[in-house]
């Protein structure tokens, strides 16, 4: 039963992540892991903001828009913009 739930968070991490990530115009140096806790963050956002709002059945798309959001200032973080990454962090 733990595995089951462990399976159905990386799933739902990746596929939220993914969308998310596609969203977003240009190549993301984001790494599978990154892409999923992404995704489960923005799931968990999502997750409150309906506990606050109420129920809609737009949760699929709620998450990956609060996702998205977060793939966006990751971008700005690194110095890029809407359409532009920006550099990855150095590797030493």
């Amino acid at each position: 039963m733990f595995f089951e739930a462990l399976i159905w968070l990386v799933l739902t991490g990746l596929l939220v992540g993914g969308m998310a990530r596609l969203a977003l115009p240009g190549k993301d140096p984001l790494t599978i892991g990154q892409t999923i806790l992404i995704g489960l963050a923005g799931a968990a956002i999502a997750l409150v903001l309906q506990v606050i709002a109420g129920p809609t059945p737009w949760s699929l798309a709620l998450a990956v828009l609060v996702a998205t959001v977060i793939v966006y200032f990751i971008r700005r973080s690194r110095g890029g913009s809407l359409s532009d990454p920006g550099r990855p962090p150095r590797r030493y």
